[in-house]
């Protein structure tokens, strides 16, 4: 997340409509999550950049109003968020109003790639594209590889020319990618834990949940062996972030980077299972729903978590710098989209009530006890800050990522 979104989640709360009663609260995972796209519109915007014109949308939506803001040292819309609109719409069977969006919208991710065929992120609000902020640079981190995701769900649905740039972009993505990975299955000692050095960022498994995302659409595309055995390399990395499983604490959690586990960004169980099932690979699958089957459940009964970082402990583990706080969309949506796709794979009943009983934290069944995806609008609020108390601003991670979740629990699988 960017340094003002974070920021952001220690603003004041304001009033939002509560849960009425204990009663409903207990009752709210048997409340549909409804995604409506009425904010995403109010997000969505068209603009000319360096004489095309794209899509883009904006970043913060502050309240009570909903205008927008800009980032200082950032900017006002990214590749991060407009590539996640990319899947977004792309999922099912777009309409040519969404169609056009996501036309629109791949202009702009195109128009992002640098010479060396990664990704800047952000655009200034005079339209330049801002080069030099260390969250905007073209490398390999976090916008290039939601990127690649971006660019392989849009290419059914758009025009043979833009399809056409868009492979082109994802191919030098990816020859990138095999290039700059770390090479090997190097690994190091952090506070008495093994872990993997391949991944991106040495050791990010959520940046490399991310990358295998975009990579299998680009395999199932291209057919390239080379991209085959790099998704099992990354698949491997995943698995060996793993900690703890039915009886020790994780409780098969996929660690984010090195020793710490963060919420936001979290799909390597959702990845792995994507994996598994179109690689043939069931020590992916077999990985992934052990973190669904004992992780997920802890955290619903501990009442979530945000974060927290481990050592070794004898036999076991030990969390410290534990946080309860701040819960974002962004925390929530890659666990429903896990238990969705759980079920999906494997038909138990019992992975769809998972997933329900996680998305009802948009529902109301939270520590604030306050709806955080709005179904009139679509508005996904920015986060929980404490018991009791919301950021209701409505940016587009928290909005998009509300309305992932509501796609998959409404059975549609994201591309």
């Amino acid at each position: 997340m960017t340094t003002l979104r974070i920021a952001a989640l220690l603003a004041l709360a304001i009033p939002l409509p509560v849960i009425a009663s204990a009663q409903s609260i207990a009752g709210v995972s048997n409340v549909a999550v409804r995604g409506t796209f009425v904010h995403f519109d109010h997000l969505y915007a068209e603009r000319d950049l360096n004489g095309e014109r794209v899509g883009i949308v904006h970043i913060y939506s502050e309240a009570p109003d909903y205008r927008f803001a800009i980032e200082p040292r950032e900017g006002y819309t990214c590749v991060d968020d407009v590539a996640r609109a990319i899947v977004l719409l792309a999922a099912g069977n777009p309409d040519p109003k969404r169609r056009r969006q996501i036309e629109m919208l791949t202009r702009f991710v195109l128009q992002m790639q640098a010479d060396n065929g990664y990704f800047h992120n952000f655009l200034w609000g005079d339209g330049r594209i801002n080069r030099e902020y260390r969250t905007s640079l073209a490398e390999l981190n976090w916008w290039s590889l939601r990127a690649l995701w971006g660019l392989e769900a849009a290419l059914p649905h758009l025009s043979p020319d833009t399809a056409k740039r868009a492979r082109t972009a994802a191919d030098r993505l990816v020859a990138n990618l095999k290039r700059d990975l770390p090479p090997g299955r190097g690994t190091k000692t952090v506070e008495g834990l093994t872990v993997p050095t391949w991944l991106p960022l040495e050791s990010g498994a959520d940046a490399g949940s991310t990358a295998l995302l975009g990579l299998l659409p680009h395999w199932q595309r291209t057919q390239d062996p080379t991209t085959r055995a790099l998704i099992g390399r990354i698949g491997d990395g995943l698995v060996a972030m793993q900690a703890g499983d039915a009886q020790r604490f994780p409780h098969g959690a996929f660690l984010s980077w090195e020793i710490r586990w963060h919420a936001w960004g979290n799909a390597q169980a959702y990845a792995l299972l994507r994996a598994g099932k179109l690689l043939g690979r069931p020590d992916f699958t077999a990985s992934a729903l052990r973190e669904v089957d004992h992780f997920y459940p802890y955290l619903l009964r501990t009442g979530m978590r945000s974060a927290f970082a481990l050592r070794r402990d004898g036999a076991g583990y030990k969390a410290y710098e534990a946080e309860r706080f701040p819960q974002i969309a962004y925390g929530i949506a890659p666990m429903v989209l896990a238990a969705t796709e759980a079920h999906r794979q494997t038909g138990q009943p019992r992975y769809r009530a998972l997933a329900q009983r996680l998305g009802s934290w948009f529902t109301g069944s939270n520590p604030a006890r306050r709806v955080m995806l709005d179904p009139a609008t679509g508005r996904g609020y920015d986060g929980i800050i404490a018991p009791g108390r919301i950021n209701p601003n409505a940016g587009a991670e928290s909005t998009i990522e509300g309305l992932f979740a509501a796609t998959a629990l409404n059975g549609t699988p994201l591309p």
